[in-house]
């Protein structure tokens, strides 16, 4: 019985880590070398390294000492929910341009909820490194 606990031991993964918070972190703020360490330990579906979460922002409250899972960080927000933002639809050659309110925060890449403020049509678009939103088939 021992010697197979010694193997189960052996045979567990050797230099795992994991990524944790080194403090309470509010959600909605971006993470910097102080607010994160590495513990030596393997937990599934955290991050292991601090490249992958250094510049991010938080989409939850972190707390200290527990792993640090992607979902629980995104990209910086450059809309914020309210925020009047250009929207942008393109159809080959064809572009129609509108201003819209955001109805959610988020950063470049995500998709968000807007509204159209001539029609008061909501549609959903991605949000674009210059702060537009692109509606539309080809976002």
């Amino acid at each position: 019985m021992m010697r197979w606990l010694l193997v189960l031991l052996a045979a567990s993964p050797a230099g795992a880590d994991t990524l944790v918070a080194a403090r309470t972190i509010r959600a909605q703020a971006i993470l910097t070398p102080a607010d994160v360490t590495v513990t030596p330990a393997a937990v599934p579906g955290a991050l292991a390294h601090p490249d992958e979460a250094l510049g991010m922002e938080t989409r939850v409250v972190l707390y200290a000492g527990r792993p640090i899972r992607p979902e629980d960080l995104g990209p910086p927000a450059i809309v914020d929910r309210n925020q009047t933002v250009p929207l942008a639809y393109r159809a080959g050659p064809l572009t129609i341009r509108a201003e819209g309110r955001a109805l959610a925060r988020g950063g470049a890449g995500d998709v968000i909820r807007v509204m159209n403020l001539a029609s008061r049509t909501t549609v959903s678009g991605v949000i674009r490194p210059d702060g537009s939103v692109a509606v539309g088939a080809s976002r």
